[in-house]
């Protein structure tokens, strides 16, 4: 019994001791990006500032849109469409060309022959990046309940699931994104065709409450409609148990694809 014991207890030691080291490898990661990340004007610029002034121009832009029949109301649908611009902007558009540059400066072609395993060389690079947005989602929050009279989330689960599960699916599309781009700079165009589709398919700019519901039903299965949604569900109400459920089974879905995605495309070393 006792020799039982002891073998589980030295498991259990094993696996907290591995866990322990493997976040210990990714903050280490995670130090040195955030280091380069200050450094980088252009890609701090674009992760501070880009997605407070998209919500400036969209506050502009749509302040003349009917939403009569949405339940939406222009304030909340700027806000909410904020926290949709930062996971793009300061995620999504960031990490692209940080997983192309430490690739052709075989940074990670290095950091493969030590001790780091490929998801932590991954997460460490995301890691400064992710926890920015996380903590600028919560600003636009904090300061739509406070400042601009929008009331506060009616159901934080649901709120948290929508920018948890769009921090990771941007993440993961960057580096399937990376993928097919050569150069850190060529990012800039690889970037656009998501971003384009989700500013207007996925109800950023215009909820599809406003579109015809055979349009609405196809734009609900792109990568970014199923964060959205989960983000206003949670932050202004509405949507039944069955918009919820299948807002989360298709973001789970995305997931999962680009977790494959990368997992059987990733480049570690440059292109020759």
């Amino acid at each position: 019994m006792s020799t039982t014991h002891t073998a589980d207890g030295a498991a259990a030691g094993g696996t907290a001791d591995g866990a322990a080291a493997a976040w210990r490898r990714v903050r280490a990661l995670a130090r040195a990006e955030l280091t380069l990340l200050v450094r980088n004007r252009t890609a701090l610029f674009t992760a501070l500032l880009m997605p407070f002034l998209m919500v400036f121009f969209m506050r502009s832009s749509v302040g003349e849109m009917n939403l009569g029949d949405t339940g939406l109301s222009v304030t909340g649908l700027v806000m909410t469409s904020g926290i949709a611009m930062v996971l793009i902007f300061v995620v999504y558009t960031n990490l692209i060309p940080t997983y192309v540059a430490r690739r052709e400066e075989l940074v990670l072609k290095r950091l493969r022959t030590g001790e780091v395993r490929d998801w932590e060389i991954l997460a460490g690079t995301a890691l400064p990046a992710v926890v920015l947005a996380v903590a600028q989602c919560a600003l636009l929050v904090v300061a739509g309940a406070t400042l601009l009279d929008v009331a506060p989330p009616e159901r934080i689960d649901l709120l948290l699931a929508g920018v948890l599960l769009g921090v990771v699916l941007m993440a993961l599309t960057a580096a399937v994104t990376a993928v097919i781009t050569r150069t850190a700079e060529s990012a800039q165009i690889t970037a656009l065709p998501l971003l384009l589709v989700s500013f207007v398919g996925s109800g950023v700019f215009v909820p599809l409450e406003v579109m015809p519901d055979g349009l609405a039903d196809v734009l609900r299965i792109l990568p970014m409609t199923p964060v959205v949604d989960l983000v206003r569900y949670g932050w202004l109400g509405g949507g039944g148990s069955g918009d919820v459920l299948r807002a989360l089974a298709v973001a789970v879905v995305w997931v999962a694809a680009s977790v494959f995605a990368v997992r059987r495309w990733f480049r570690w070393e440059p292109r020759r």
